[in-house]
Order: C-alpha cells, then sequence, then structure tokens
C-alpha cells in the first residue's frame, strides 16, 4: 500500500484510506493511466489491506468527482490502447465488486458516465448538494460497460434505472437521493466530513465482521433468500469463533470500549 501514483493521491488515515482522482485539470477523467492505477491499487489493496478498514473515494477540487473516460486522449489512442483502456476499466469494476472492505464515495461534483457508473459500483455515496449525475452514453453512441446496466437497478430500480440510462439526461444530487444512487446529500464543505464520520464508524467495528457481512449482502440480490442465507451462515460461523468475538463480549461486561484486531 505505499505505492505513489501519478493520477491518484492516497492518503492514510488511521484505519480510513482517503483516496483521490487526482487529474482536476481534466475533470478527473479516466484516462489509461487513471485505470491502471485504480487497478494496481485496488489489487494491492485485496492482497493486503494492512490497517485499511474503510475507503473513501473523492475527486481533486470542487466541480467534479470524475468525468468519465477521457474524450481527449481517446481521439489520439492507438487501437492496442483503446482495448488496454476497455479490459483495464472491466477489471476495475470488478476489483471494486471485489474488494474486501467497504469503498465509500464522496461526490464532491458531477460524476458523469464512468464517474457515475463508479458511484453506482461502490458501496454506497455520499453526495456535495452541488453534484450532478449523469450516463450519457447513449448520447455517444455506445451503451454502458462499466457496470451500470447491472448496478444501477440493483440501487434504484429498474425503471428507474431505464430512465436514467436511456435518456442520457443530467439529474441532481436530490434526485439522486431520492433514486437511491447516493445515501446522502450534504453541503459541500461538510462532504468530507460526514463521509469520514461514517467511514470511521465503520473502522470501528469489527474488521473481521465487516468484511464477512459485506461478503454476504454482496450476494444478497442474486440469488434466493435460501442460498443467501446458507451464504451469511457461512459468513457468520468464522465471526462467531474468533478473537474480537471474545474481546466484544468481554467489553460489554466491563463496560468499556472494545478493541478489535480484526481476528
Amino acid at each position: 500500500m505505499a505505492a505513489t501514483y501519478e493520477t491518484l493521491l492516497v492518503q492514510p488515515l488511521d484505519h480510513v484510506l482517503v483516496v483521490t482522482l487526482n487529474r482536476p485539470a481534466s475533470g478527473n477523467a479516466l484516462n489509461l493511466a487513471m485505470v491502471e492505477e485504480l487497478n494496481h491499487w485496488l489489487w494491492e489493496l485485496y492482497v493486503d489491506a494492512g490497517a485499511t478498514r474503510c475507503v473513501v473515494l473523492t475527486g481533486a477540487g470542487e466541480r467534479i468527482f470524475c468525468g468519465g473516460g477521457d474524450m481527449k486522449e481517446r481521439q489520439d489512442m492507438a487501437p492496442a490502447a483503446v482495448r488496454r483502456h476497455r479490459a483495464l476499466t472491466e477489471r476495475l469494476i470488478r476489483q471494486i465488486a471485489d474488494c474486501p472492505v467497504p469503498i465509500i464515495a464522496a461526490v464532491n461534483g458531477a460524476a458523469v458516465g464512468g464517474g457515475c457508473e463508479i458511484v453506482a459500483a461502490v458501496d454506497f455515496a455520499y453526495a456535495s448538494d452541488s453534484a450532478r449525475f449523469s450516463l450519457p452514453e447513449v448520447k455517444r453512441g455506445i451503451s454502458p460497460g462499466a457496470g451500470a446496466t447491472q448496478n444501477v437497478p440493483r440501487a434504484c430500480g429498474l425503471r428507474r434505472a431505464k430512465e436514467m440510462i436511456l435518456t442520457g439526461e443530467m439529474f441532481p444530487a436530490r434526485q439522486a437521493l431520492e433514486w437511491g444512487l447516493v445515501n446522502k446529500v450534504v453541503p459541500g464543505p461538510e462532504l468530507m466530513e460526514e463521509t469520514l464520520a461514517v467511514a470511521r464508524t465503520i473502522a470501528a467495528n469489527a474488521p473481521l465482521a465487516v468484511r464477512q457481512a459485506k461478503k454476504a449482502l454482496d450476494i444478497a440480490l442474486d440469488t434466493d433468500f435460501a442460498t443467501g442465507f446458507r451464504f451469511e451462515l457461512e459468513a457468520h460461523y468464522p465471526t462467531a469463533q474468533s478473537r474480537d468475538r471474545v474481546e466484544a463480549i468481554a467489553a460489554y461486561a466491563e463496560k468499556r470500549e472494545p478493541v478489535f484486531h480484526g481476528e
């Protein structure tokens, strides 16, 4: 987790990791370098999360969270580079889904195309009251290719997802909240404070329990109840026998806050 990046700022704050998409002059657009670095960062986190128990993902500046694919770069890209960008974008969405710790987006501005798809892919999102969202792919001659047709219906319902994706229209943060794309809308200056507060709440909980609960939740809409419940129980058993469970019981009896170790 000690890698340095050209397009990302990675800042550890105790057990919370703040990752900033850092191309403000280009609308934090997803150029080839950024998708390569996002994939590298997520792979390193998957292999060894270290002290990280929750991630906050945001964009540099106050106007744009992520403007989607870098259209200026795309104009001059060789076919091999286009294929690489496409494959890495697919891998990025899969890695977000597979991330062992929760990822919360702090949407500080416009989330367009792939940026909006990242918002739909993370575990949940808070947004600035000035944030805007759109999935304009059909206006650009393509259909979504970074998970929107799968993640947006899960977040917002199928009919809402069809309206968002088939019109390609921009909509404000309050509408994103009403439709279920984001969990909370706050004034811009308070966004990071609010998001970090919930991230720290998650990070203060038993790490193994959070990871196991996340695994069970992630399949909840993809299977029938009986299968999902069996998966939940399989996720539950290791936590019931963990050191953190013993610590939680002792802390309750001793009227103190537990000290969790993730084992």
